[in-house]
C-alpha cells in the first residue's frame, strides 16, 4: 500500500483514511486499525485496541497517541468510542507476558481486541512490521499510527485503557509511582524498586526486575 505524503509544514505525515479506503476496495469489507500499548514497561499488562471508524463521522484531531498530550488523549477517547462503527480493547496479563513472551502476548491482546468488536472486520491494518495471527486478514503498516486514522484511533484507545489500569495498580501497590510513569523506566520507578523490591505487577523476566530478584 502507498503511504500518505508528509505535510509540507512538518517532517512527518499525518494520518488519513487512504490506507483504509485502499484496503476496503481490495478486501471488500470492514477495515479495522489495530495498535498496542505497553510492550516496553517493566510492569503491568500489554494492551491493544481495534477500531473501525465511520468515514462520515470522524472525530477531529485523531493522531498518533505519542504525539498527543494525556489530556488530549483523554478527550478523544470518548469521541472515538461514540463515533466509531465498532471498537474493542484487549489485554494480556503479566502472567501471560511471562508465559508467552511479550511479542506473543501482544498478539493475544490484539486478538482479544478484535474479538471484542461488534462488527467482524475483513482486514486489520496493524501498526508495525510483524504479521500477527489474528481473527481476520492482516496488513502490517510501519509507523501506521502516523499514517492510518484507524490505527491512530486504536493507539489512543490502547494507551488510555492501559493508563487507567496502571492508575488502578498504583492504588493496589502504592509507592511505585505507577500512576505517573505507568510502569516504564523512570527515576522514581528505579528508586521505588530499590527501596521496596518488585511487586506482583512487575514483569519478573525483565532485566532490571530479574536483577533485583537475584539480589533478594
Amino acid at each position: 500500500m502507498k503511504s500518505p505524503k508528509a505535510s509540507a509544514k512538518t517532517d512527518r505525515p499525518f494520518p488519513t483514511l487512504m490506507l483504509e479506503l485502499e484496503a476496503r476496495a481490495t478486501w471488500n469489507g470492514p477495515v479495522c486499525g489495530v495498535d498496542e500499548a505497553g510492550r516496553g514497561p517493566w510492569a503491568g499488562p500489554v494492551s491493544a485496541a481495534a477500531v473501525i471508524l465511520n468515514p462520515e463521522d470522524l472525530p477531529p484531531g485523531i493522531d498518533d497517541s505519542k504525539a498527543l498530550t494525556e489530556k488530549r488523549r483523554a478527550a478523544l477517547e470518548p469521541e472515538i468510542k461514540a463515533r466509531a462503527l465498532a471498537w474493542g480493547v484487549g489485554f494480556a496479563s503479566v502472567e501471560e507476558i511471562e508465559e508467552l513472551n511479550i511479542l506473543h502476548a501482544t498478539g493475544l491482546a490484539m486478538c482479544r481486541a478484535i474479538e471484542a468488536l461488534s462488527i467482524q472486520p475483513a482486514i486489520a491494518l496493524v501498526d508495525g512490521n510483524y504479521r500477527f495471527k489474528l481473527p481476520c486478514d492482516v496488513t502490517t503498516v510501519v509507523k501506521g499510527d502516523s499514517l492510518s486514522l484507524s490505527i491512530a484511533a486504536a493507539s489512543i484507545l490502547a494507551k488510555t485503557a492501559r493508563d487507567r489500569l496502571m492508575i488502578e495498580l498504583d492504588g493496589q501497590y502504592p509507592g511505585y509511582g505507577f500512576a505517573s510513569h505507568k510502569g516504564y523506566n523512570a527515576p522514581l520507578h528505579q528508586q521505588a524498586l530499590k527501596a521496596l523490591g518488585p511487586c506482583p505487577a512487575h514483569r519478573p523476566s525483565w532485566a532490571p526486575i530479574k536483577a533485583l530478584l537475584a539480589e533478594a
